[in-house]
């Protein structure tokens, strides 16, 4: 397994190990001596002989046998010394736990790629510095300065910060919940997310992965490692920090729309990670993830004692896109025999508020036996004459050999109740509401649909006329600006055969009316600047112009109109277009995120885009089938499927332009944002069509 250094070390060292009880140091030391560890453990401290029993030596080069991993707990500035002994002594693992690096500012980042330079000069591994720890529990290492050590289980947990690491093991404590890993990333200084993720991902007593995450390093690698990990057990990822802060962008409704948080959103999709919004989710999706199947289906039965409640999981079942079907005739009339009259045997099936252990027993038996069933979610609610106890002890043995998820929802029962405490025991997941259970439920079956996925989608293959692509680039570089004009995005269209109305542009009135004339009537006519990104707030836009004296006069109206809002703009003249005739408006963008690369938008059009904010995302590139769930998660697929007796329109140019969009932006890392709004859709098979585009490219 990757990381054996840190997952299993066979020696461990502590460099820094404090005699003060109160010290990081001697509390990371006594958390590994009271966690049970058996192999050598050596305490570094030149000033003591001995601390808690064990032999100190003066320096990690002293010790007597081979060292796996280095636990470094020493002031900043002399960590760079400390690991180079560990180089020297041929330690392969070495996490940092002293502050004072990247952190810190220009110092404390130099001082941190210093002690990453020693690493890879000696081949170690680094985690950290800056970090709480790590924790394996199954090896009965507690190499952390966390309060305590969870019991062992199949989940494990990866955290960039230190004070939602310690929460997240106090609530795993608090609740007997079961890790195998614990990994306080600190700085990432050299191992980062990714790296933890992929060796996790082989480890085989991890079942599932949780994740706190404020930033990535390697977006691209981190998506490729999570993607390959997610097929093999769940990820569940909570980001915080979801400002945009991620994607600086200023000239296109897809940059204003886009943010940090959208692309962490569009990235985690694609790497097949399941987000949550809150800790509280988290915590309730790794503990059904790590005690139940995975759903085969969406059919859910709910067995409940009381209406109410039953009612509220149909309704969250409803509003989530669970399926509630009926069970077999034969199924049912075995249990109108075997139920009170007023039973409802329908689904939710209500066993009544006087119901007992038995009556639970032979509800869940026929859910766990019925072929049209799923999953179950199984509702409790105290009442006067309730066996919460039997209940409990019911649903955990039929909950021990199933191979359907089996989520409780117990209502009102204290925590340290023996019903909720065999529950726990038993590995069956408990939750306060029944709407949780319901959104536990969604998500296993959210998580079975990403392991059926393809993990190599064909990315198609698109030609481009690259020369005249980067033709236009460098000319633009040459000329030190950043937006290119509109005739300049058209060549860029045209080279990626992406459909835009006959254009040319004119720097004269005569000019101007030759080409309209031979480009055909009605024509727009736009001002061409590349100091004036947003034409139509100038009104350098005019359309359906019809006659050569009418371009004349809007020629002139238009270069006026230009000097006039923007007097120091330079302007290169108009553009002529052919109209197009009117269509469905929808809008293709794209935008490069720093982290994770380009990011492709889709959504409603026209100049209203900001305002309905219907667009969705993914990342580049794009395979077709994600092109089309792009379209098919937006208000606009409704449109272009047709309302109201329409005829459908032509969905499979849409996605052509979008893959086309989707490359330019993969292939030129020079673009760093490119849109074209509106795009007008017609009739199934006649295409669509490009009004507008604008393209921007980066600084070099």
């Amino acid at each position: 397994m990757k990381l054996e250094a840190f997952f299993n070390p066979r020696t461990i060292a502590v460099i820094g190990v404090s005699r003060e009880p109160w010290k990081v140091g001697h509390r990371i030391f006594r958390n590994i001596v009271e966690s049970g560890f058996s192999g050598g453990l050596y305490p570094i401290n030149p000033n003591a002989d001995e601390i808690l029993g064990f032999k100190c030596y003066k320096s990690v080069k002293d010790v007597p046998s081979d060292v796996d991993l280095a636990v470094v707990v020493v002031p900043a500035k002399i960590v760079p010394s400390v690991i180079e002994d560990c180089g020297v002594k041929g330690v392969k693992g070495v996490v940092v736990i002293s502050a004072g690096f990247g952190e810190t500012g220009r110092e404390g980042a130099q001082l941190e790629r210093e002690i990453v330079n020693i690493c890879r000069r000696y081949g170690m591994r680094l985690q950290g510095p800056n970090c709480l720890g790590i924790i394996s529990v199954q090896s009965r290492v507690n190499a952390s300065f966390a309060p305590a050590m969870p019991i062992p289980g199949n989940i494990a947990f990866v955290s960039q910060s230190g004070a939602i690491g310690s929460t997240i093991l106090n609530w795993a404590v608090r609740n007997e919940i079961g890790f195998t890993k614990f990994i306080s990333l600190g700085n990432e200084a050299d191992l980062n997310a990714a790296d933890f993720i992929e060796a996790l991902g082989e480890d085989e007593e991890t079942k599932v992965i949780g994740l706190y995450i404020e930033g990535v390093k390697e977006g691209a690698r981190f998506i490729e490692v999570a993607r390959k990990v997610t097929r093999k057990k769940p990820i569940i990822a909570i980001k915080a920090g979801t400002t945009d802060a991620g994607i600086r962008a200023v000239s296109s409704h897809t940059g204003s729309l886009a943010g940090s948080d959208v692309a962490f959103s569009a990235a985690f999709r694609k790497a097949g990670i399941i987000r949550v919004s809150t800790l509280e989710e988290l915590f309730n999706l790794v503990l059904a993830f790590g005690s139940q199947p995975i759903p085969e289906g969406k059919r859910t039965l709910i067995v409940t004692n009381g209406g109410g409640p039953g009612i509220l999981a149909a309704d969250a079942c409803e509003k989530l896109g669970l399926e509630l079907p009926l069970l077999e005739y034969e199924i049912i009339e075995e249990l109108r025999k075997a139920m009170p009259l007023h039973a409802s045997l329908g689904n939710p099936l209500d066993v009544l508020g006087d119901a007992d252990e038995n009556r639970y027993k032979i509800a869940l038996e026929a859910g766990l036996r019925s072929s049209n069933i799923d999953g179950i979610i199984v509702i409790l609610t105290p009442q006067a004459v309730t066996p919460c106890d039997k209940i409990a002890e019911v649903v955990a043995r039929l909950g021990g050999f199933s191979n359907k998820p089996i989520i409780a929802s117990f209502m009102g029962l204290e925590d340290n109740s023996p019903a909720i405490k065999m529950l726990k025991r038993n590995r069956i997941p408990n939750y306060h509401f029944p709407e949780l259970a319901v959104y536990a439920l969604k998500s296993m079956y959210d998580y079975s649909l990403i392991m059926s996925m393809p993990i190599e989608e064909q990315i198609p293959r698109i030609e481009v006329d690259e020369d005249k692509i980067r033709g236009v680039i460098e000319r633009a570089r040459i000329e030190n600006r950043l937006s290119l004009t509109i005739d300049e995005a058209m060549i860029i269209a045209e080279a990626s055969g992406i459909p835009m109305p006959k254009a040319s542009i004119a720097r004269s009135k005569e000019e101007a009316g030759i080409i309209a004339d031979n480009i055909g009537y009605p024509v727009v006519m736009k001002i061409v600047s590349p100091d004036i990104i947003h034409k139509t707030d100038i009104g350098g836009v005019i359309l359906g112009v019809k006659s050569r004296t009418e371009v004349e006069e809007n020629y002139e109206t238009l270069i006026r109109r230009a000097r006039s809002a923007m007097p120091g703009a330079k302007i290169n003249g108009v553009l002529v277009q052919r109209m197009a005739p009117p269509g469905k408006e929808v809008i293709v963008g794209a935008v490069r995120d720093m982290q994770f690369g380009p990011l492709l938008m889709f959504g409603l059009g026209g100049i209203y885009v900001n305002f309905l904010r219907d667009v969705s995302y993914r990342l580049c590139p794009l395979t077709r089938a994600e092109a089309a769930g792009m379209i098919e998660e937006t208000k606009a697929y409704a449109l272009l499927r047709g309302v109201r007796g329409e005829l459908p329109s032509d969905i499979d140019s849409v996605i052509d332009v979008m893959l086309r969009v989707s490359h330019v932006m993969t292939r030129f890392r020079e673009i760093s944002e490119m849109e074209i709004n509106p795009l007008f859709v017609y009739e199934s098979g006649e295409g669509c069509v490009g009004v507008d585009i604008r393209v921007t490219i980066s600084r070099l």
